[in-house]
């Protein structure tokens, strides 16, 4: 290259570190190529164990400039507020201004909390270690006086806490409250074996049924009821940055920035969306925000831009489900295989092995990272599934 090209990663969670350790190990020799990495806070969170700290589980803290030790890039610590990608800047605390020539936009997602009344006031989430360490603190006192703890949200984040929280604290009373049955989307064995976990750690389940609102001392049910909650934990709905769709930035209604099968946004070809907050189409469906599927984005864009700054022509992006790996406290743990589709297939994990199976999905994001610094580590992406857009010219 005769020329510089600089590369700006926006967002340092699972898919953003990931795009920029392995873009920097590919691009390596060539010249000429920049990569700096933003992000608001300077640790990297593991977003897969926010439920053990909800539970009072100490995790090490893990600095980004440590994680990226040895790369080559770049990391600025602060929030993108502003995008102009006419002019391909990004704003960062409203004052410093970096320029792109590719921008790699992997802002993730969040627990939504504006639509149900009272969440906002009256409940706590997962959305950070801070706010999960306050909510350990309420609980150990909940805990202490024989209270009741509502988990709202029967997905696997909330399945995974409800267990988290019912093994740590026997003394607790925890409810799970969802629109759906718990492990709704796995197999008959492996749903029965989830369920006889959760009566086991004595999980109360209120499956079928809406949270209309929350108050200091009860969740009350769209079917009238009012279920007594001493401390509530909200892990339903999810909610993107509006940085995109406030640029200009093709999105779906939801905020998703709109890809061609490339990942590159259908209206800026020189952004490229990753995990969570890229709307993403297979032929079974569009992609559900997940690490399982997440990283795969990130490690694919890593090796599109590696080879877009040669000139080099790249194929379209294919993913299929692999399982439906769920924890049940430290001492137990389901894994359903899946179909690409992310349907159930016969085979399945539970008890120990399924514990196993469980702790190395949950730190393979940090192996990856330190393997990826010094060789093209090929460990997420699978041949399963097909695009449904051709890809960009």
């Amino acid at each position: 290259m005769s020329h510089r090209h600089h590369v700006v990663v926006l967002g340092a969670g699972y898919t953003g570190m990931l795009t920029a350790i392995r873009l920097a190990h590919r691009t390596r020799r060539v010249a000429g190529v920049s990569i700096t990495l933003v992000n608001p806070s300077g640790r990297f969170v593991e977003r897969l164990r926010m439920h053990q700290i909800a539970a009072g589980q100490e995790l090490a803290v893990r600095a980004i400039a440590d994680l990226l030790d040895g790369t080559g890039v770049t990391f600025v610590r602060g929030a993108a507020t502003s995008i102009d990608p006419e002019a391909r800047r990004v704003t960062v605390d409203g004052r410093r201004i970096l320029g792109y020539d590719t921008l790699v936009y992997a802002l993730g997602s969040a627990t939504g909390t504006g639509k149900v009344p009272g969440v906002e006031t009256h409940a706590f989430t997962l959305n950070s270690p801070e706010i999960a360490g306050r909510f350990a603190a309420r609980v150990d006192e909940v805990a202490a006086a024989g209270g009741t703890v509502t988990v709202c949200g029967g997905g696997l984040t909330g399945i995974e806490a409800a267990a988290e929280l019912a093994e740590a604290h026997p003394g607790l009373r925890v409810t799970l409250v969802g629109s759906d049955e718990p492990g709704a989307m796995m197999g008959d064995k492996a749903r029965a074996y989830l369920h006889r976990a959760l009566d086991r750690l004595g999980v109360t389940r209120e499956s079928g049924v809406r949270v209309a609102k929350v108050l200091p001392g009860a969740v009350e049910l769209a079917d009238g009821r009012s279920i007594r909650s001493d401390l509530c934990l909200w892990t339903a709905g999810v909610t993107v940055s509006p940085l995109a769709a406030d640029a200009g930035i093709a999105t779906d209604p939801h905020g998703l920035i709109l890809t061609d099968a490339t990942l590159r946004s259908v209206s800026h070809p020189e952004v490229h969306a990753v995990g969570d907050a890229a709307a993403v189409r297979m032929d079974f469906g569009q992609l559900h925000g997940s690490c399982q599927s997440g990283l795969p984005t990130a490690q694919y864009t890593a090796d599109t831009i590696a080879r877009l700054v040669r000139g080099k022509a790249v194929k379209p992006f294919r993913f299929g489900y692999f399982h439906q790996p769920v924890s049940l406290g430290r001492k137990d743990a389901v894994i359903q295989f899946t179909r690409a589709d992310f349907t159930p297939v016969r085979m399945r994990l539970t008890g120990r092995r399924a514990v196993w199976y469980k702790e190395l999905v949950s730190g393979s994001p940090l192996m990856t990272y330190r393997y990826s610094k010094r060789m093209n580590l090929t460990t997420f992406v699978s041949k399963r599934g097909h695009a449904t857009v051709k890809p960009a010219a």
